[in-house]
């Protein structure tokens, strides 16, 4: 009998400890980025949702100056499938600027499409070490997710400030957001997408030009996962019917650039 009691009684503090354990990792206040998509070139908005608050107060972009036709390409580059190079060709063949962000495997598993990407001009950001939900993290080990990729990129490609994080899965919360600015990051979401990212579902060139295309509006930044076969052979016509349509791409760099004069002349407008 007291055996029974021994057993039950370290089963409860076993079930204590994992309940314990469970609520330290299911992080209070922690998102998945989403938004209202822009429809008919009307812009798209994250008011209704609960982050925008915090997004606003830790600097995190959206979408750039949507007073302007700029466009701003990114890539989420996790694992390759094959597809990066056509994406390198395309790209030097229309003369377009993207960021790639990248996680620790990618870094280790590709170092040659890794020194291309920044030779030909482009922007290598921080997309984590292992692909974690950072909203579970410590301050101090989003630290190390991050530096780890700046110090290997920096060794591999000679690239040596990294300015731009986007979070794995579009996860995070208001710890992510602050760490991560302590850290000299700005954080970048999106305001263009589509599911793109399962390979096995790829629904062919024409449905991923059309899921683009419609989206696009003043400002926009483009989310694309490189996984993407449809992605890749829909690249050319997009950048191609974008420019017919007025638009302009440019850096994430621009973009930080213009959006630090803006703040100058608001501040400066203000004072007067």
């Amino acid at each position: 009998m007291k055996r029974k009691i021994s057993i039950t009684t370290l089963l409860i503090v076993i079930g204590c400890c994992l309940l314990f354990v469970s609520s330290v990792l299911a992080q209070p206040g922690a998102y998945h980025f989403g938004f209202k998509k822009s429809v008919d070139g009307r812009l798209p908005s994250i008011d209704e949702e609960g982050f925008k608050d915090i997004i606003m107060k830790h600097g995190a972009l959206f979408l750039g100056d949507t007073n302007k036709k700029d466009l701003f390409l990114t890539f989420d580059n996790g694992y390759e499938n094959g597809y990066t190079t056509k994406i390198l060709d395309v790209l030097k063949n229309k003369k377009v600027p993207a960021t790639f962000f990248v996680t620790g495997h990618y870094v280790k598993d590709q170092p040659e499409l890794m020194k291309r990407i920044v030779a030909e001009g482009h922007i290598v950001g921080n997309h984590s070490w292992s692909h974690p939900d950072m909203s579970q993290l410590s301050e101090g080990q989003i630290k190390l997710e991050l530096e780890k990729v700046k110090e290997q990129v920096a060794i591999l490609t000679g690239q040596k400030e990294m300015n731009y994080l986007r979070a794995p899965r579009g996860i995070f919360n208001e710890r992510v957001l602050a760490a991560s600015k302590q850290f000299g990051y700005t954080n970048v979401f999106w305001s263009v997408a589509y599911k793109d990212w399962d390979v096995n579902a790829q629904r062919g060139t024409e449905f991923a030009y059309r899921e683009v295309i419609k989206q696009l509006h003043p400002g926009a930044i483009i989310l694309l996962h490189s996984v993407s076969k449809d992605n890749t052979e829909a690249l050319g016509s997009i950048i191609d019917e974008a420019r017919r349509q007025g638009y302009e791409f440019k850096s994430l760099d621009e973009l930080m650039i213009s959006s630090e004069l803006l703040i100058l002349r608001a501040n400066k407008e203000h004072a007067e």
